[in-house]
């Protein structure tokens, strides 16, 4: 951009100096104190959650005299043995309940993502049958619902009560995956199904070879939701399993336990009981905890990755 000024008989031409470009705020360049206090809120999430975890796990390998001096929860190692975790893996029950929390986790899992990507894959196409009704439907049972006293008769009137399935099928869809798997699938490239469409393929078989090979980060995201659903559930158990120890999954168990070891009267039912010869309560009690955390410290790190294109893209394309 140039002006031009006269003087007198004569001209000149100056150029003018170019505007500053603006910058949006999440686009200036970072400052030193903006970094420090982003790592030093990082730091301190990261405290909060890894703090908790470290005492667990040192108190579950702590001796009875480390837990004697500490006076309950140990924070710094101090004769580390395995005897806890020994005296709980012998235990019948625990062993039964660590494999009963893995079947219906596994079992439950199956069976939601099948019935949610489903019910999201008929509800994301524009020309299937009634699928707008069935979306409002859907969205309804969100904020209304039943409540807890109508469910337990249902399920118990069905022959629910003291029955594995009744920890699985009153909480085997979730309206809110639905939704989520359904607005990925909404935005799925049109070209590749309408050419999966010409080379003679069917809704079943574009979902299987189309659909799904393209959102592999929502499925997993949801499928982890799922998985921790059902391992984490114990109030279902309270509901329909409260006696038979031999059903009972592992956060029962825990959660009965750590009531027994609180000195919690009546919480000691038939069928379970550990040994405290070697070691005390107070250890056994958090390795039984650290034992429920295994598992999703196992899976979570394979699908942390699909976290941010899975669950936030298919927010976003809804």
């Amino acid at each position: 951009m140039t002006k031009v000024f006269t003087i007198g008989t004569g001209t000149s031409t100056a150029r003018a100096p170019r505007a500053r470009a603006e910058r949006r705020p999440w686009q200036e360049r970072p400052t030193l104190a903006g970094q420090s206090a982003k790592g030093l809120s990082l730091g301190g999430v990261l405290a909060v959650m890894l703090v908790p975890l470290w005492i667990v796990v040192v108190t579950s390998l702590s001796t009875p005299g480390a837990v004697n001096r500490a006076g309950g929860l140990v924070v710094w190692p101090d004769g580390l043995t395995l005897q806890a975790y020994r005296e709980m893996l012998t235990d019948p029950t625990v062993r039964t309940a660590l494999m009963v929390s893995l079947g219906i986790t596994v079992a439950g899992t199956a069976l939601s993502m099948v019935v949610s990507v489903l019910c999201a894959y008929g509800l994301s196409r524009p020309r299937s049958l009634g699928h707008r009704l069935i979306l409002v439907l859907l969205i309804v049972t969100m904020f209304v619902s039943g409540g807890l006293i109508p469910t337990f008769l249902v399920v118990t009137g069905l022959g629910g009560y003291g029955q594995w399935w009744a920890l699985i099928l009153p909480s085997a869809v979730s309206v809110f995956n639905i939704l989520v798997l359904r607005s990925f699938y909404a935005k799925t490239s049109a070209e590749l199904i309408d050419a999966a469409r010409m080379d003679g393929a069917g809704d079943w078989r574009i979902l299987w070879s189309v659909v799904l090979p393209t959102s592999r980060a929502v499925t997993a995201v949801i499928a982890l939701f799922y998985a921790v659903g059902y391992w984490n559930s114990f109030f279902t158990v309270m509901l329909y399993l409260p006696t038979d120890s031999e059903k009972w999954p592992l956060q029962y168990v825990l959660l009965t336990y750590v009531n027994r070891g609180a000195g919690m009267p009546g919480s000691v039912n038939a069928g379970f009981g550990l040994a405290h010869t070697q070691t005390t309560p107070l250890s056994t009690q958090m390795a039984v905890v650290a034992l429920t955390l295994v598992p999703l410290l196992i899976v979570y790190p394979f699908v942390q990755k699909h976290f941010r294109t899975g669950v936030l893209t298919g927010a976003v394309k809804g």
